[in-house]
């Protein structure tokens, strides 16, 4: 058996990113959380916290912190009445989902704190098959071993310009030598959105130069100031299309994104709640289709 304060006090050092920041949210004294620390440190045979600025964990630490944040949820679906009914829950989610549609499933649970993970859709399911997070909103359909995977629907992205990005460098035609020279918008270095729409209904393989944006809001003021085009979430650009101030590249071209919730299969009593309003928020939210 573990300390559960020890175990706490891990978690919040690695949360917060320093002793004193922890101490400082535990209500105990720096010392008591060097203490705690060492003490733990002893007791596994290793370091678990790398010292710097912020600390980090090692990866007997970041386990430890983890199992620490598991046992605090499922204390909390125990009773109400426990001393730490507050639970912390670390989930990998998309940018794009976290824009639109996941935040209001998360805001109904307000006796948790969550440590949400960004990550593209293609590898959030990545940090659930490593143990780093207790969920996933992920586009894989397949879980991990020892995890389940629910279908939530498609997200739906449109490939946009401004008009006058058009006029630009699409003004003789969306044809593939013009794609080639006009700037394209990607999220970061995983993000092959582009890249696939492209291939799919240009058979273009080479890659255009590109501004990277890690924000989905400023991927749409991106494309709204012409600097750029790229897919753009539907939600966050429908209103935009319907103005004009953003203008598709090629008719009914949308491209969609099927999306799953994968979750921890030891914690599925705990995160039962959540996965609800999850599906919930997602039934509403996104296209829904018996296809995926």
């Amino acid at each position: 058996m573990f300390d559960y304060d020890q175990l706490e006090t891990l978690a919040a050092v690695l949360r917060t990113g320093s002793f004193e920041a922890a101490a400082a949210q535990l209500h105990v004294t720096q010392s008591a959380v060097s203490q705690r620390i060492r003490q733990l440190e002893e007791r596994i045979g290793s370091p678990l916290v790398l010292r710097g600025q912020p600390c980090s964990g090692t990866e007997a630490g970041m386990r430890l912190a983890r199992h620490a944040e598991e046992v605090a949820l499922l204390e909390s679906r125990v009773s109400d009445t426990l001393p730490r009914p507050s639970a912390r829950l670390r989930i990998a989610v998309n940018a794009d989902s976290l824009a639109t549609w996941v935040l209001p499933a998360l805001a109904e649970h307000p006796s948790h704190y969550f440590d949400l993970v960004v990550d593209d859709q293609d590898h959030s399911a990545e940090w659930l098959k490593r143990g780093d997070v207790s969920a996933a909103v992920t586009s894989v359909a397949r879980p991990p071993k020892g995890c389940d995977s629910v279908k939530l629907g498609k997200f739906r992205y449109i490939a946009t310009a401004s008009p006058d990005f058009m006029s630009r460098y699409l003004s003789t035609g969306v044809t593939p030598v013009n794609l080639l020279q006009a700037p394209m918008l990607v999220f970061n270095m995983k993000d092959d959105l582009q890249y696939t729409w492209l291939k799919e209904y240009f058979q273009v393989i080479h890659r255009p130069k590109s501004h990277l944006i890690p924000s989905t809001q400023g991927f749409v003021d991106a494309a709204l100031l012409g600097m750029g085009w790229g897919l753009n979430p539907e939600p966050l650009v429908r209103d935009h299309l319907r103005s004009g101030a953003l203008v598709p590249l090629i008719p009914d071209a949308e491209y969609d994104i099927p999306l799953f919730w994968q979750s921890s299969r030891l914690m599925a009593r705990a995160l039962t709640p959540l996965e609800r309003s999850i599906r919930r928020v997602a039934r509403d939210e996104l296209i829904q289709q018996d296809n995926m």
